[in-house]
């Protein structure tokens, strides 16, 4: 594990997750669906601090989002998932430094978790509109993807300036 999880404010800015899930600002959605803020804040944490932080940030971030909505469908499993495949990368990769590689993660991430959550609707039988769940699946993705470039690599730059500092 890298030193993020040392730092408690490092973590405490995953309490922005939930904040940011039940209050998004009006102008940063389209369509009335906001981005995917968990697959924004876990991207750079787990690139920094390692698979096995990523992914027990992944379990954490996940078992508060599902505390926040009512329904069968689990965020846990594809955000461990992510978290453990982007720690991965930022541990056995070359750096990643480019802004398009970071919207490019983090589009990725939000189709697999989207695409996780719909599917357990699906097998639950609680999907009840598909055009409408593909909506919300494309529209996130892509505003995911416009923020991952400008946000993430801020968040990046931070988090790697106090593990080389730390570490």
């Amino acid at each position: 594990m890298g030193v993020l999880h040392r730092q408690r404010w490092c973590g405490a800015t995953g309490l922005m997750v939930p904040l940011l899930t039940l209050a998004s600002p009006g102008f940063l959605k389209i369509a009335g669906v906001a981005p995917s803020w968990a697959v924004l804040w876990l991207l750079p944490w787990a690139l920094v601090d390692g698979p096995a932080s990523g992914a027990i940030a992944g379990l954490c971030l996940g078992l508060v989002l599902d505390g926040l909505h009512l329904g069968l469908a689990s965020e846990v499993p594809v955000l461990m998932l992510l978290g453990w495949w982007w720690g991965r990368i930022g541990r056995r990769g070359v750096p990643i430094e480019r802004s398009y590689n970071l919207g490019l993660l983090a589009v990725l991430g939000s189709l697999l978790l989207g695409a996780s959550l719909l599917l357990q609707l699906y097998w639950a039988g609680q999907l009840p509109l598909v055009e409408a769940g593909l909506h919300t699946l494309v529209a996130q993705s892509l505003l995911t993807g416009l923020l991952a470039p400008v946000l993430c690599s801020l968040v990046l730059l931070r988090w790697r300036r106090i593990a080389d500092l730390r570490g």
